[in-house]
């Protein structure tokens, strides 16, 4: 195979979400096919901290802005900055999304769906499926106009495909209706990215705009161990994800080795879907 295709030499590659854990990762794994990642999140001390271990890795400077994805015209005066600094963005990758607890600081349940705050619902559902919105219309117009296209790469996950086990958060001693779950709005967001990126899919393709999505599975994180037993009893492979190992992942969905590849949903799950 001509590992050219995999080539972004050249390209600038928008990473929502930049100051997190997976934001980093992706950045990576674009740096290493030569493109510039820009990282972009409302946390400034993340975006350093993750621009500081790119260096490190790469040892290239990289870029980042803060920006609220909830705010068009925020993310405008980001993108007329990048535009001065790099010229177009050429790959988008709506990674940012907020991560609804099962309890609030003072230690209250609301995780339930009979308990679950419409200001919640509202906040999750505005960052994980509004922001992608916001940050496909700025930037995948931007690629959609000039005539060189373009690819969106949206973080969906394993639970956009399936249902939460809600067994996994149960807790020793406590009543059925007392018991944690993950978060409605979790799933709703996934299940939406899915979607967005089948009409996205299909609304510039004659732009050459491509749009596809990456569901990733559990990725070990410092969960507690209880936790982590019950559910890689679940997948497989019998574990789960190390947080590099999307990487691959990542620069093919971003890069011209995926170019027929449109409107699609990569499932990397360990094979927990499945099963």
């Amino acid at each position: 195979m001509n590992q050219s295709i995999f080539s972004m030499t050249g390209k600038t590659v928008v990473i929502t979400g930049g100051a997190g854990l997976l934001g980093f990762q992706h950045a990576a794994a674009v740096a290493a096919f030569g493109a510039h990642p820009v990282l972009l999140d409302i946390n400034a001390d993340g975006i350093a901290k993750n621009l500081d271990q790119l260096s490190t890795e790469y040892g290239t400077r990289f870029t980042g802005h803060v920006a609220d994805v909830t705010s068009e015209a925020s993310l405008r005066v980001v993108s007329q900055k990048i535009r001065q600094q790099l010229g177009r963005v050429d790959v988008l990758i709506n990674n940012a999304a907020r991560n609804p607890k099962v309890e609030d600081s003072s230690g209250q349940n609301f995780s339930r769906l009979e308990d679950f705050p419409d200001l919640q619902w509202q906040l999750d559902l505005e960052v994980g499926l509004g922001g992608a919105f916001h940050c496909a219309k700025v930037f995948g117009t931007q690629m959609a106009g000039d005539g060189k296209g373009g690819a969106i790469v949206n973080i969906a996950s394993d639970l956009g495909v399936i249902a939460p086990d809600q067994r996994l958060y149960r807790v020793e001693g406590k009543l059925a209706h007392e018991q944690p779950v993950k978060p409605v709005t979790y799933s709703v967001v996934k299940h939406g990215l899915i979607g967005l990126t089948k009409y996205l899919a299909t609304y510039w393709n004659e732009q050459s705009v491509r749009c596809n999505a990456l569901s990733p599975g559990g990725v070990y994180a410092g969960q507690n161990d209880v936790f982590v037993s019950n559910l890689v009893k679940l997948i497989p492979m019998g574990r789960m994800a190390q947080p590099d190992e999307y990487r691959g992942a990542i620069a093919f969905l971003c890069s011209d080795a995926s170019k027929y590849l449109n409107g699609a949903n990569l499932v990397m799950d360990g094979g927990r879907s499945v099963w």
